[in-house]
């Protein structure tokens, strides 16, 4: 039975994404497993695998084409077994900057004949579960919009205000993409990207995890154009740091313990070939503190704060030209060694551009270092739709005072930003202290 590639969505802002290189050809042998495209998005190219064995018995998009979300890429079918020639999907609707300001200005102007269009531009549907918030629903329900063609972009994919009235506004519907395999390729339907924030920022607060960042070219005069990561970065970012309203909470963190206990590990890791680095226990005293505070493993859902039961830490990662953040799921049921083995795997990945679905999205909360380049603080940006994020400065030995004494430690500074509107200062600070107190008493993570 032939089985249909689909372009998938990697990451929970993805709308479309371009045929980068197919590793297989028409007519060769594939594997359940087997690499078999390369998928470009905004940010990084991702590797995606065969779901069935069998023959690539046709390839519909082609490579260097733009292709949305659940459309058909490709064929997979038994060897000698027909396939039909499925048509190749449309191109991907413009971005919103590209839409003539008249257009939109119309769109918003007259809401109800936007609606009354959706159903026309509706060529997939979603007839899974619906989730959206009362407030998502109401003005639905009002416009006459068709909640199961919408895509949400709240946590779980849950539709939120901002979805229905991205849709009201560009006067055309955004597809609800379809899980592969589907039973037959579809004419592909009117797209309205929204760009939903992730974790890049502005050049003061970037978020960098502790990996080595590729050596960039230095330019001195003329004009730099902007790099397809740049622009991201730069739409991203302004689009979080107005609207969300940003607080600040910073502890000094005394790490000679859990340095201590790092070398014990790693020694005992050491013919495995694993070694875990301090994000990975801060990284691991993050998750665990979670589960107390759950704000901030929370969502802002327009009308309510939708909490999301699992605690997936994000992680920046320094890129050619710019940062990408990898996605570290349940990370508070990993041990550390678990972490150590596979931060460094995900992120050389995603680096060389061979990343997997599920290397990067889905974040409920992310970690921002710059510690390795000796910055003391990190002030970062918060990774939306996340409602906090902690930025980690450098350990370095500093004087301090201990039982009226001057005695020298190794400290390092935490700041935690967090969204006003999910949770205060006080339970940032009592979270944040949870935190500390984790990697004071660092055997609390291994056992």
């Amino acid at each position: 039975m032939a089985t249909n590639i689909t372009m998938p969505q990697m990451g929970f802002d993805m709308t479309e994404g371009t045929i980068a290189a197919w590793l297989k050809q028409e007519g060769e042998t594939v594997a359940k497993g087997d690499p078999i495209a390369e998928i470009e998005t905004d940010k990084t190219t991702i590797q995606i695998e065969a779901f069935a064995s069998g023959v690539l018995a046709k390839i519909v998009v082609q490579a260097g084409q733009k292709t949305p979300v659940g459309e058909v890429i490709g064929v997979i079918a038994a060897p000698g077994e027909a396939v039909g020639a499925p048509a190749a999907p449309k191109p991907a609707a413009p971005k919103p900057a590209e839409s003539k300001p008249a257009e939109a200005k119309s769109a918003e102007a007259t809401p109800a004949a936007s609606a009354a269009a959706a159903p026309a531009a509706a060529a997939i549907v979603n007839t899974g579960r619906i989730m959206a918030t009362p407030v998502a629903k109401r003005i639905a329900e009002e416009r006459g919009l068709d909640l199961r063609t919408i895509i949400g972009t709240g946590p779980e994919g849950r539709i939120v205000k901002t979805d229905v009235e991205a849709v009201l506004a560009a006067g055309s519907v955004r597809i609800a993409p379809v899980a592969a395999p589907v039973a037959a390729p579809v004419a592909a339907p009117v797209v309205t990207p929204v760009a939903a924030p992730v974790a890049v920022a502005a050049p003061v607060s970037a978020p960098v995890v502790a990996v080595a960042a590729a050596a960039v070219a230095v330019q001195s005069s003329g004009r730099k154009p902007l790099t397809r990561m740049r622009q991201t970065i730069v739409q991203r970012m302004t689009q979080v740091k107005g609207p969300v309203p940003h607080y600040y909470v910073s502890m000094q963190v005394e790490m000679d313990a859990a340095l201590a206990l790092r070398v014990q590990i790693n020694e005992s890791l050491k013919a495995d070939g694993v070694k875990v680095s301090v994000n990975d226990m801060v990284v691991k005293a993050v998750a665990t503190s979670l589960r107390r505070f759950p704000n901030f493993n929370a969502a802002f859902g327009g009308d309510a704060i939708e909490l999301r039961e699992q605690i997936n830490i994000g992680i920046a990662v320094a890129m050619d030209g710019g940062l990408i953040v990898i996605t570290l799921k349940d990370a508070d049921k990993k041990t550390l060694r678990q972490i150590g083995a596979e931060v460094p795997a995900v992120a050389a990945r995603v680096r060389e551009g061979k990343g997997q679905p599920g290397d990067m999205g889905g974040q409920t909360f992310t970690t921002s270092n710059l510690g390795m380049y000796g910055v003391d603080e990190v002030i970062p940006i918060i990774n939306m739709p996340d409602s906090g994020i902690l930025g980690i400065g450098g350990a370095s030995a500093q004087a301090v005072v201990r039982e009226g004494q001057i005695v020298i430690r190794t400290m390092m500074k935490l700041t935690l930003a967090g969204d006003h509107r999910v949770t205060d200062g006080a339970e940032g600070a009592q979270f944040l202290g949870e935190i500390k107190r984790l990697l004071e008493n660092p055997w609390g993570l291994v056992l």
